[in-house]
């Protein structure tokens, strides 16, 4: 059936049997033939003849659509189906959110290595605007982030963890210990840890998700952010499993809430959807292991 397929889609682009017969390089008559056994196969008129000329009908055109689609994933599987039987090296460019933590992320790269050695990892990290930018133009394969958009069809969204947000603050700051509310925040500098020139996409996502209202601090790494929050110059917000990185001998960290709601941070393994493969499928299964 995919023959036909590849068939009728020429005819209606083409809309004429002798030009589709042309670019598939059969006779007219045999294409012709071949729609009928489409259509009784089927059951039902793709096409609407009238003389010389025809109509798609609405389950013709249906079938147009969605053969593209199917055909289009046939192609993608036979060339992922060759890759792995070849003898050449093959490449697989992964990226990882720098402000997660590598523990994970690491024994899965340890353990695909073992698995499939003769493929090679270009490993990248970046905030996430770094990361979507570097997967939406095809420069990673697989990106390992935070979800800060609507999931797209565009792209296979495999969920992996969440993490609690929680707020680092001075031990000198008159707050509670178990949960502090962003509002209570407002008149208190935000440390956002950034290495990029243009930060803005950070601060629209912790003033728009988040609930920030007061000023931000640029801080290059945790230990920069770690000295401004215990000299009381500003707070930091971190995910739960970050907590652990700070001396909290000498700053407090306290579960972050809006309102009455909890801020929790989900985390996914993300590629492309034309761009899914046997590696980058296995990569993302070992990675989804090493967070059960």
């Amino acid at each position: 059936m995919f023959q036909q397929m590849q068939y009728f889609i020429a005819i209606v682009k083409n809309h004429s049997f002798t030009q589709a017969a042309v670019e598939c390089n059969i006779s007219q008559s045999a294409i012709s033939q071949q729609m009928k056994e489409l259509e009784s196969n089927l059951g039902v008129k793709l096409l609407e003849r009238k003389g010389r000329s025809f109509e798609v009908t609405e389950a013709g055109q249906y079938f147009y659509t969605h053969s593209q689609d199917i055909l289009t994933n046939v192609d993608q599987l036979v060339k992922n189906t060759v890759k792995i039987v070849k003898n050449d090296d093959v490449n697989l460019n992964v990226g990882y959110l720098r402000s997660f933590g590598t523990t994970e992320f690491l024994q899965t790269v340890s353990k695909f290595t073992q698995e499939y050695p003769q493929v090679k990892i270009h490993i990248t990290s970046g905030n996430h605007e770094e990361l979507y930018e570097l997967l939406r133009t095809g420069k990673i394969d697989l990106n390992f982030s935070d979800q800060r958009r609507a999931l797209s069809n565009e792209y296979q969204n495999e969920f992996l963890t969440s993490s609690k947000f929680m707020v680092a603050v001075s031990r000198s700051l008159p707050v509670g210990t178990e949960k502090i509310d962003i509002a209570e925040l407002a008149d208190i500098p935000c440390i956002l840890i950034s290495d990029s020139e243009n930060p803005t996409a950070d601060e629209s996502y912790y003033r728009d998700i988040l609930g920030v209202k007061g000023e931000f601090v640029i801080a290059k790494n945790y230990d920069e952010a770690q000295i401004l929050v215990a000299s009381s110059q500003g707070y930091l917000i971190i995910n739960e499993r970050m907590k652990n990185q700070l001396n909290q001998d000498i700053v407090k960290v306290i579960k972050l809430i809006k309102g009455k709601q909890s801020l929790v941070q989900n985390y996914y393994a993300y590629w492309q959807a034309d761009n899914s493969g046997f590696y980058i499928e296995s990569f993302a299964d070992l990675l989804k292991e090493s967070f059960a």
